[in-house]
C-alpha cells in the first residue's frame, strides 16, 4: 500500500513538472522565434530594396529591417569608414568586384550557408572562401533615345567604338566609376577587351563624349529616356525597367562582346545582428526569393537552381570572359586613375 501511494505521488509530481516546463518553453516546439532588427545596406534600385524588406518582414514578422540605399562605390566607402564600428549587418546587391575588394580589406564576415548548394555556377557565383555569394546576373547594354535615333536615321550604337562617333559628342551619359558599380563594370570591360594601354586611351576619348557623369548606375537610362542625352551605358535590366515604365528607349548590345555583373551579398564584419543577417543570406538564395525581382521592377537573371529568369533573352548576347577577381583586386587603383587622370567626381548628376 505504501509503495502504491509513493508511486502515485511521484507520478503526480512528474506530470506537474512536464506542465511547468511546457508553459515555460518558447512557442514553435522549443525553437526560439527570430526577432530584433536587421540593418541592410542595399545597392539595387529603391523599389526592389523596399520590396525585399517587405517580403523578409512578412516571413519573419518579429524582425524589423532598416535599410539604406547606396550605389556600390558609396557602399564600399561607407563600410571602409565604419570598419571599427559597423552600422550595417549585411550588404545586398551590386557587382561582386566591390565585394572582392571588401573581402580583401577585411570588411566581410565568412559564412557557410546551406543554401549555397543551390548556386548554379559556384566557380563564378560563390567566393571560394565563402565571404560573398552571387544573387543575380545582368549584362551591360546601350540605351538610345528613340526620338534621337529616328532623327539620326535609326542609328544606335552596336559596338564600344561607336561611342566615339562624333555625333555623340556631349550626348553620352554614364555613371562615374567612383560611385557606380555599373560604370566600373563598363570601365573594366573596356580594359579587358582592348588591353590596358589602348583601353586607357579609349577611356580618355570616351569620357570626352560624356554630357555629365551620374551618381547612380541606372540613372542614365532615365535621363536618356527624358531626352537629356542620346545614349546611356546601363545594365540591360535597368533599360528594360525604363522601357516598361514607358520611356522611349531602344536597347542594343556591343557586337564584340559586353561585360556583365554578378550581383553579390555579404555579411559585414562585426555585424551587431549576426543571426538575422544569416537568415537574410539563406533566404536570398532561395528560388522563390530570386523570382521576386520582376514584382518590384527588377529583371536580373537568378543565380540558383529552380528559379526561372523573367527575361532570359537579356543573357542571350555575346559576353566577354569577364575577370571578376582581376577587376576586384584593381578596383581602387583603376577608379583612382580614372578620377585623377580623366574625370573628377565633382557635381555628379543624381
Amino acid at each position: 500500500m505504501f509503495r502504491r501511494r509513493t508511486f502515485w505521488i511521484l507520478a503526480g509530481l512528474l506530470a506537474l513538472m512536464v506542465l511547468v516546463l511546457a508553459a515555460c518553453a518558447p512557442p514553435g516546439g522549443g525553437k526560439k522565434e527570430a526577432s530584433g532588427e536587421l540593418n541592410l545596406l542595399c545597392t539595387p534600385q529603391v523599389e526592389w530594396c523596399e520590396g525585399m524588406k517587405a517580403e523578409f518582414e512578412k516571413k519573419y514578422p518579429n524582425i524589423t529591417v532598416n535599410f539604406v540605399r547606396m550605389s556600390s562605390g558609396e557602399s564600399l566607402t561607407r563600410l571602409r569608414n565604419e570598419k571599427d564600428n559597423p552600422q550595417f549587418d549585411i550588404w545586398w546587391g551590386g557587382p561582386v568586384d566591390s565585394f572582392i575588394a571588401a573581402k580583401q580589406e577585411g570588411l566581410l564576415e565568412k559564412y557557410e550557408t546551406p543554401a549555397q548548394d543551390k548556386i548554379i555556377n559556384k566557380k563564378l557565383m560563390l567566393d571560394p572562401d565563402r565571404y560573398w555569394a552571387g544573387i543575380y546576373v545582368g549584362s551591360l547594354g546601350f540605351a538610345t533615345n528613340k526620338n534621337w535615333s529616328e532623327e539620326n536615321g535609326g542609328w544606335v550604337p552596336k559596338s564600344w567604338d561607336d561611342l566615339l562617333d562624333p555625333k555623340l559628342k556631349g550626348q553620352l551619359m554614364v555613371a562615374h566609376p567612383s560611385s557606380s558599380g555599373t560604370s566600373y563594370t563598363a570601365l573594366c570591360t573596356i580594359l579587358q577587351l582592348k588591353g590596358e594601354e589602348e583601353g586607357w586611351e579609349f577611356l580618355k576619348k570616351y569620357a570626352a563624349q560624356v554630357n555629365q557623369f551620374t551618381k547612380s548606375g541606372s540613372a542614365p537610362a532615365r535621363f536618356v529616356g527624358a531626352g537629356e542625352a542620346a545614349v546611356g551605358i546601363v545594365f540591360s535590366h535597368d533599360i528594360v525597367k525604363q522601357i516598361e515604365d514607358g520611356m522611349p528607349l531602344i536597347l542594343s548590345f556591343p557586337e564584340e562582346g559586353t561585360g556583365y555583373e554578378i550581383g553579390g551579398m555579404g555579411i559585414i564584419k562585426g555585424a551587431k545582428n549576426l543571426e538575422n543577417a544569416k537568415l537574410w543570406y539563406d533566404w536570398a538564395l532561395q528560388p522563390e526569393t530570386q523570382e521576386l525581382g520582376p514584382k518590384y521592377g527588377a529583371y536580373q537573371a537568378p543565380t540558383v537552381e529552380g528559379a526561372k529568369p523573367s527575361r532570359p533573352e537579356l543573357l542571350k548576347v555575346k559576353l566577354i570572359d569577364y575577370d571578376f577577381e582581376w577587376c576586384g583586386k584593381h578596383k581602387k587603383e583603376f577608379v583612382d586613375r580614372f578620377t585623377n587622370e580623366i574625370a573628377g567626381a565633382e557635381n555628379l548628376k543624381k
